[in-house]
């Protein structure tokens, strides 16, 4: 008989002691799974931080790449309609800035040739040809500033279509980087567009500068 309360009291021993441990290892593996979860989580939560955070700099450098072509679109058109004015009211220009502001633009627009959309860089190659024009007419104009008629000429091309083409890359600037979202720009870009072109070939027929 006390044989067999022994071997009982043993295996309620024994049982209790695996009950504890199985509970013991139960829960450490519980642990380890949502501790493996919590850390699959946070690094899912990390990969899309970073892939944010890559986005957003991408998206500036864009930013940052519009504002510089922009900027230096406008200043070759205002240097060279600067020379325009200066001319007409007889003074003798000087065309060391308009030079410095050709530079400044082909520097930017050959940069932005290889990142542009087609449709963006469509718009800035027009723009550069019409600049180009533009710059072939203050040098003619340059070299015989009595000219009445090429005087009227540029004046005309400055305030004109190119102010057009200017203002025709900015707004196509601020509509791919989604700032502006018109139903109709599709359409008005590619008549301004066609206007621009026109204009350039007509002009570029009459000074005999390059098409």
């Amino acid at each position: 008989m006390g044989d067999l309360v022994d071997v009982t009291t043993l295996a309620v021993a024994l049982i209790s002691v695996a009950g504890t441990l199985g509970g013991t290892l139960g829960g450490a593996v519980l642990s380890q799974r949502a501790s493996r979860a919590e850390a699959r989580e946070q690094n899912r939560r990390a990969d899309r931080q970073r892939e944010q955070e890559r986005a957003e700099q991408v998206q500036q450098a864009k930013r940052d790449l519009y504002a510089q072509l922009n900027t230096t679109a406008r200043a070759y058109r205002v240097a060279a309609r600067d020379v325009v004015k200066a001319v007409e009211r007889g003074e003798s220009p000087d065309p060391g800035p308009l030079d410095v502001a050709k530079e400044a633009w082909a520097e930017q627009y050959s940069q932005a040739q290889m990142v542009l959309a087609k449709d963006v860089l469509d718009v800035a190659s027009g723009l550069n040809s019409a600049l180009g024009v533009g710059y072939a007419v203050v040098k003619h104009l340059l070299a015989d500033p009595g000219d009445a008629v090429a005087l009227r000429r540029a004046a005309a091309w400055f305030s004109g279509p190119l102010s057009d083409g200017v203002y025709l890359l900015r707004v196509t600037l601020r509509h791919d980087l989604g700032v502006e979202a018109e139903a109709t720009f599709e359409r008005d870009r590619l008549e301004m567009l066609a206007a621009l072109d026109a204009a350039r070939h007509e002009l570029g027929r009459r000074v005999g500068a390059a098409p």
